[in-house]
């Protein structure tokens, strides 16, 4: 996990692709990965990866090749950190992984993941609702763009 992401709840991605929305609107322009990652402190391939769910959400564009790079396809007051969410929140895992990796549990281990998940896919559900109510506008208030970025 990136440092820039320690301490953010949610799925393992949603903090960099905050960031990286953020750097985007910031620069009204187009960015490369490598130029975004240095500002988000992240490695450019798996912000590559992070910017992949932002696109296919239609939050972002992307040109490749040599003059490419990524930008904004909302304007930020458009892009809830609900839309951010959910563009990445299916590659934190989670209980469906388990399942996935063929994990031979017992009945009550079984149960228990059933009930967990409830209980998540309910916490989740309340989250997304919550998160509808800040747009990238309302994080970029926050950001102080001048301060140089720590090692």
């Amino acid at each position: 996990m990136s440092t820039a992401n320690r301490g953010i709840p949610g799925p393992p991605r949603f903090g960099i692709a905050v960031h990286a929305l953020a750097w985007l609107a910031q620069s009204g322009g187009v960015l490369s990965s490598a130029a975004i990652a240095g500002q988000v402190n992240s490695h450019a391939t798996f912000l590559r990866r992070v910017l992949v769910n932002l696109v296919q959400a239609g939050l972002v564009e992307v040109k490749e090749g040599r003059d490419g790079g990524y930008w904004l396809r909302k304007q930020s007051e458009d892009i809830t950190l609900a839309d951010v969410y959910m563009a990445v929140r299916n590659d934190c895992g989670g209980m469906e992984q388990l399942e996935d990796e063929g994990t031979d549990c017992g009945a009550a281990v079984q149960q228990l993941n059933r009930a967990l998940e409830s209980i998540m896919n309910e916490a989740e559900r309340n989250t997304i609702e919550y998160l509808r109510q800040f747009t990238m506008d309302d994080v970029m208030r926050k950001i102080d763009f001048t301060a140089q970025p720590t090692s």
